[in-house]
């Protein structure tokens, strides 16, 4: 268990804030040492389940090794199911991930990752600040696409 790579996390996501036209976020140690102590809370289990706290998050699995630039890569790949006229994913599609990589007032980052106990597997999380994305309430308004 270990906090992730700071800089491939942080590249991912500001790679894809770049591509619609977001500044960059910043690594927050601080958001990150919270990562990691909840996901120790999960160690023994690797239940993937959101913490209730005041940040954002987005949560990714893998049965084997999973960097951050992978996850983001996955979280990313939900754009395509993002309808930027209704500001809402496309019916039965999930893309709350994409939307707050992202999302413009989300500007602080933390990230943190560990192997379960429970059979293996790589459990990590991102978490941001300012709290979470609300779909459908404002999201073109977090953001700003150049390449719809």
């Amino acid at each position: 268990m270990h906090i992730i790579d700071s800089q491939d996390f942080l590249n991912a996501h500001n790679s894809a804030r770049a591509e619609v036209g977001v500044g960059p976020m910043t690594w927050e140690s601080q958001i990150a040492a919270f990562s990691l102590q909840y996901l120790n809370t999960h160690i023994s289990d690797c239940n993937m389940v959101h913490s209730v706290s005041q940040y954002g998050e987005n949560l990714a699995w893998s049965s084997g090794k999973l960097s951050g630039s992978d996850a983001v890569r996955m979280w990313v790949d939900e754009k395509a199911d993002y309808d930027y006229n209704s500001n809402s994913c496309a019916p039965g599609k999930v893309c709350r991930q994409y939307t707050q990589v992202v999302w413009r007032n989300l500007v602080r980052l933390g990230c943190a990752k560990v192997r379960c106990n429970s059979g293996g597997g790589t459990w990590l999380v991102a978490t941001m600040l300012p709290g979470a994305t609300i779909l459908g309430r404002g999201l073109t308004k977090g953001f700003t696409s150049t390449s719809k």
